[in-house]
């Protein structure tokens, strides 16, 4: 992908985002291929949500702008980790594939928070 100077594009937490993001959309569309549309694009919205925060925070002329938009992005990853569990106790998701978005939602939280915590606020 050419650098066409977004500046989200060179943060280590949005890539994150996106691959996770990736993840969750194609299993919306397997969702949406057993006819539970309802469910996939809730979850769609709910991933695109991260990624598309902080990439929108970027563009801030202040840290605490940005820093606003990066609490949106985590309470994203909050609702998107919701769907998944739902998923799961409705058995339209398997425990390891479960355990394995968990994680990389955890994951992206933490960075998220981190990321907040070092801007000038």
């Amino acid at each position: 992908m050419n650098d066409h100077g977004f500046r989200f594009q060179h943060f280590d937490i949005w890539k994150r985002a996106i691959a996770i993001g990736g993840e969750l959309h194609d299993l919306a569309d397997t969702l949406e291929a057993r006819g539970l549309r309802r469910y996939a694009e809730q979850l769609r919205a709910a991933a695109m949500s991260i990624s598309n925060n902080i990439a929108e925070g970027s563009g801030s002329e202040s840290d605490k702008e940005f820093a606003n938009y990066l609490n949106i992005a985590h309470r994203s990853a909050f609702e998107t980790a919701n769907i998944v569990l739902f998923l799961h106790s409705k058995l339209l998701l398997a425990s390891t594939e479960t355990d394995h978005l968990l994680d990389e939602l955890e994951q992206v939280c933490r960075m998220l928070t981190a990321f907040r915590r070092s801007l000038k606020t």
